[in-house]
């Protein structure tokens, strides 16, 4: 396992982390014993940070975590986010602190090692929706810093999803220590300069923006909510259903994006098409660490051997290069402008 500078927070993070959300799902579905055969064995493998939520499956990936760390008595870093509820504007600093609490509860921990803000970002209020502006970004921060002075957390970070200017204007001004990034072969925007005409949400290189600040990258969505298998099949454990983020207008036309880059395996690339998204991600050298949902034991497994081999070699990467060329050259402006604001395909609710 390789391991990474977290940005300029002193803490070094495997390249692979474990992604304990609802897309993966095996800590809010799977059976107990085999969360704690697979985060055992995660750690025997090197994966030494642990990525959660409050919101992920209504607490119960916190309280699985929790038990599991505890029983297994691992010194991991653990991460958790907070998501900022439209009733609770007037009151931002309360939600952050309850919101906290019950997470540090489940957890069984009296501090965590990383608070992340869970919303997307936007320049204006959107009615209905969960981005928070710079001024709600602002009371975040302030409760945050709080929390840190407390003891309560080490770091803290945003999410790097949302409207692409408010996310370099948050980035510019924010105290924030990482930043989580959609990150991917069907959208690489946040770290790839992408031709004209490139039909998704341009973020316009927003992890060379904040690591060249010092920020700690954190890349979500590697495989596309599992799109990136190149199936329309989903696991027991994993979500039924995942919204994309910045990229298709539901799974099943990220499923056929994803199949474009299927030739990487055919043509011995990778061996397989999770493969070459794994280490696609790997690759850039200014993600510290690379999430990876986790439905079971052989994914895991099957992740950690790919992030083992290092970035895709040069001739891959210069195919990739050209099929998003191709991606540009063929979209229509007219029926699929080239989003350069808004997080998820129309949408802006759940960011995970």
């Amino acid at each position: 396992m390789q391991y990474r500078l977290f940005g300029q927070t002193g803490l070094r993070v495997s390249s692979l982390g474990f992604g304990c959300g609802a897309v993966g799902g095996l800590l809010v579905r799977g059976d107990y014993a085999e969360m704690v055969r697979t985060v055992a064995r995660a750690v025997e493998l090197g994966v030494n940070y642990f990525d959660t939520a409050a919101i992920y499956g209504n607490g119960r990936s916190e309280m699985n975590l929790g038990r599991v760390l505890a029983e297994l008595r691992l010194d991991v870093l653990v991460g958790t986010k907070v998501m900022i509820r439209e009733e609770e504007l007037d009151d931002i600093a309360g939600a952050v602190i309850r919101s906290v609490e019950r997470s540090l509860g489940r957890l069984g921990r009296e501090r965590v090692d990383l608070l992340q803000l869970h919303n997307p970002l936007a320049s204006a209020p959107q009615p209905g929706r969960s981005s928070l502006t710079a001024d709600a970004l602002a009371a975040v921060s302030e409760a945050f810093e709080r929390l840190r002075e407390q003891g309560k957390t080490r770091f803290w970070g945003i999410n790097g999803i949302g409207e692409t200017a408010a996310l370099h204007a948050a980035v510019g001004a924010s105290r924030a220590q990482t930043i989580q990034c959609c990150y991917n072969l069907i959208n690489p925007s946040a770290g790839a300069a992408l031709s004209p005409g490139f039909p998704f949400q341009d973020y316009d290189r927003l992890i060379d923006r904040a690591a060249g600040q010092g920020m700690g990258v954190i890349a979500i969505r590697v495989l596309a909510g599992g799109a990136l298998s190149g199936s329309a099949e989903r696991h027991a454990n994993a979500a039924a259903a995942v919204d994309p983020i910045a990229s298709g207008r539901d799974y099943a036309e990220d499923v056929a994006h994803a199949r474009r880059f299927a030739c990487l395996a055919a043509e011995g690339h990778a061996e397989s098409l999770v493969e070459a998204a794994i280490r696609f991600a790997i690759g850039k050298p200014e993600i510290s660490t690379v999430l990876v949902g986790i439905s079971d034991g052989e994914q895991l497994e099957q992740a950690a051997r790919f992030a083992g081999r290092g970035p895709l070699g040069a001739e891959a990467q210069a195919r990739v290069s050209a099929l998003w060329a191709s991606a540009s050259a063929s979209s229509h402006p007219q029926e699929r402008p080239r989003k350069r604001s808004g997080g998820r395909s129309g949408r802006g609710a759940n960011p995970d």
